[in-house]
């Protein structure tokens, strides 16, 4: 076998249900993102996973945090895994952010936030660093955020950015699994987890409670 990366977005949190810009703001999980932290760590502990790795927000932290408690792993923490940074745009809703900044908004680019290119090149670098340590037969899981994730995996996939809004959001802990083989990394699952939901995410405008989210599965 080639070594897998399981990348799993935290479970939800108020701001996400309010559809609150987070990034860097450290929100912890609702009830709701608690009870899918649990589910997500029964299914998950079944790969016997080697390894966790954990952004140091409190929301990906615990929900890396019951996956460890089902499997005896440490959560080893690294920021480099953090959501991108929304700038002046953390705490504010969508319909805030359309109304203040409306060119911004459709680029979604928050003002003194964080580049896509950035968020890609760090989450990137992170998986890798990490992945170095796994033997053939090993799984890491990378719990983390939404953006962070799919900026990380496009880059990982060497996609060129302009096809990057092509790969879509993650639901709140739901996962996509890459396996690196000798010609680079494959994405074999993606938003895997549950059945086709709204996708609550400080991503794109186009992920929105009105967009289903997407699965694939190699």
């Amino acid at each position: 076998m080639s070594p897998r990366v399981v990348c799993l977005r935290h479970g939800q949190t108020l701001w996400n249900v309010e559809h609150r810009f987070q990034g860097h703001t450290d929100i912890p999980l609702d009830e709701t993102g608690v009870a899918q932290a649990a589910r997500a760590a029964s299914l998950l502990a079944a790969l016997r996973p080697s390894m966790i790795v954990s952004s140091d927000l409190q929301r990906a932290f615990d929900t890396a945090s019951a996956l460890a408690r089902v499997t005896g792993l440490e959560v080893r923490v690294d920021k480099e895994l953090r959501e991108r940074g929304g700038g002046e745009w953390e705490g504010l809703t969508r319909e805030e952010i359309s109304e203040k900044w409306p060119r911004e908004f459709v680029a979604w680019e928050a003002p003194g936030g964080e580049a896509v290119a950035d968020v890609a090149t760090r989450v990137s670098t992170s998986v890798r660093r990490w992945a170095a340590e796994l033997g053939p037969d090993d799984l890491l899981v990378v719990v983390s955020h939404g953006a962070a994730i799919r900026l990380g995996i496009a880059m990982l996939m060497n996609l060129p950015e302009e096809l990057w809004p092509a790969l879509g959001g993650l639901g709140n802990c739901s996962w996509s699994v890459l396996e690196q083989s000798r010609k680079g990394w494959r994405l074999m699952e993606h938003n895997a987890g549950t059945l086709p939901e709204p996708v609550r995410s400080d991503d794109s405008p186009e992920a929105t409670e009105d967009d289903p989210g997407t699965t694939v599965r190699g």
